[in-house]
């Protein structure tokens, strides 16, 4: 398709976005606590979404074949969010690969184009949403089509349909200035935090042949250490139990929080000037996560995607070799597993984390192509995202060109050089360390995975820079 074509496509889709609910600008910019407010806002009607049934459904307990994707997608088996983010995410990496490929040549500094292009990815990611709720109702997921009846499975899809257009009106509102940062990184973040916080503190007791236990980490520490008389077995089952969240999990994943944290502070910043006017200069920072946590977003979307197809075709094809190449799963017994299928062969086994560092030991082949798997892609992903998403080093100096700005003692010509020095790197490096960061959660066995650890602290990060920024403005007005 040529970039004529491109555009000649989205301009016929105008049509069909004139029918897409839409925010719409503030008017003037809007004061930071009414913007925390409609974040405050923003978040309670997420998180009530996550906990409303979807009406209809007659089957939610089996094994739950996108399990490997909730992290991502801030989604809750059986609820109104059971899409979560997928739709608008997806929809909004297909427009950012179709703009990065210059298959469709769209220039942000037009309003028109942008408006075309924001409306095309909302057009997709309601498309996206029907395709993927009729989906899910056609696999069974909700149970046998033919039990559910027409009306029923209509109902659910319509439920999903309205859930994954609030989805996507909630993360417009937030991203157009009425909140702060966006609706997906909020989202996933809140998520994985809830997670971690709920593994941490849950009152909720099991009874896996050893008594009562509480799943809580922290509770369980304190309820073994009141009822045990011996206190240096207490301890030791609290720090070490196996299949429920323990103590060392909990410092496993504090640590990563940390040392992610603390990695995000590495950056150098690179001196620029305005070519006209002297005294006005700046830095142009350039992050070892250049590329943020997009190269382990998408290598587990990637991944996700893989363990789905391969889990929907084991359970009606078992028997089949390619099939059984592709993947062989098993239904893992106990009150914790929640019938939940894992991965025992094929290449979804050899693509899925080790369960902590003993399995990694005792499975070096399995453990090894897992972590080359990982490094290969993060870093693939990371270098090649750069020209997808317009960051690379031509990208960059285009824009300073644009703002009339140059590097501090080098001429504009060589711009796109002293660039080259810090933008590939980082993004190779960063990317490297991220999948380095991610293997290390797994093997401690932190709490929420290292891909949803590594999520949150990113999106954390990012949201106190936001406020810091904020507060930098509030101070400069007084």
């Amino acid at each position: 398709m040529s970039k004529s074509a491109g555009i000649r496509f989205l301009h016929a889709l105008r049509p069909l976005m004139d029918y897409i609910p839409d925010v719409a600008q503030p008017d003037k910019k809007i004061p930071f606590k009414d913007r925390l407010m409609w974040t405050g806002a923003t978040l309670l009607v997420f998180l009530v979404c996550c906990q409303i049934p979807l009406y209809g459904i007659t089957a939610s307990d089996s094994s739950d074949p996108f399990y490997w994707m909730r992290v991502i997608l801030a989604s809750n088996r059986g609820t109104l969010m059971e899409l979560g983010i997928g739709p608008i995410v997806t929809s909004g990496l297909i427009m950012q690969l179709l703009a990065g490929s210059k298959i469709i040549d769209v220039d942000q500094g037009s309003k028109q184009d942008r408006e075309i292009f924001n409306g095309a990815q909302k057009l997709f990611g309601v498309v996206i949403t029907v395709g993927q709720g009729t989906a899910y109702v056609l696999s069974g997921m909700y149970g046998d089509v033919r039990d559910l009846g027409f009306i029923n499975a209509f109902l659910i899809i319509l439920q999903l349909f309205i859930a994954g257009n609030l989805v996507i009106l909630l993360d417009e509102l937030l991203q157009k200035g009425y909140g702060l940062g966006s609706g997906i990184s909020l989202f996933i973040t809140t998520n994985i935090c809830e997670s971690i916080v709920w593994k941490a503190l849950s009152p909720t007791t099991i009874n896996q042949g050893r008594g009562t236990e509480f799943e809580g980490a922290l509770v369980a520490l304190i309820h073994l250490l009141i009822t045990r008389q011996d206190k240096v077995r207490a301890l030791r089952e609290a720090f070490l139990r196996p299949h429920l969240p323990n103590i060392t999990n909990l410092l496993a994943t504090v640590l990563v929080f940390a040392v992610v944290i603390y990695f995000q502070g590495f950056r150098v910043d690179i001196p620029i000037k305005h070519a006209r006017q002297r005294g006005q200069t700046g830095t142009y920072p350039v992050k070892l996560f250049y590329t943020s946590n997009i190269p382990i977003m998408l290598q587990t979307a990637m991944v996700s995607n893989l363990f789905f197809l391969s889990q929907l075709l084991y359970r009606r094809f078992s028997t089949n070799l390619l099939v059984n190449l592709l993947g062989q799963w098993e239904e893992v017994e106990g009150p914790y597993s929640q019938g939940q299928a894992l991965p025992v062969g094929g290449l979804a086994y050899l693509v899925s984390p080790p369960d902590g560092l003993y399995d990694a030991i005792i499975s070096p082949f399995h453990s090894i192509f897992y972590f080359t798997f990982i490094l290969v892609t993060c870093v693939f992903i990371s270098k090649s995202w750069i020209d997808l998403s317009s960051t690379s080093s031509k990208d960059v100096a285009k824009q300073l060109k644009e703002q009339n700005m140059v590097i501090v003692s080098h001429r504009e010509t060589s711009t796109i050089k002293v660039l080259d020095r810090y933008i590939p790197i980082a993004a190779s490096f960063g990317g490297f360390c991220i999948g380095v960061l991610s293997l290390s959660a797994d093997l401690l066995g932190a709490i929420g995975s290292g891909t949803g650890i590594l999520m949150a602290v990113t999106n954390i990060y990012q949201y106190y820079e936001i406020f810091v920024q904020e507060q930098a403005e509030l101070s400069g007005l007084f």
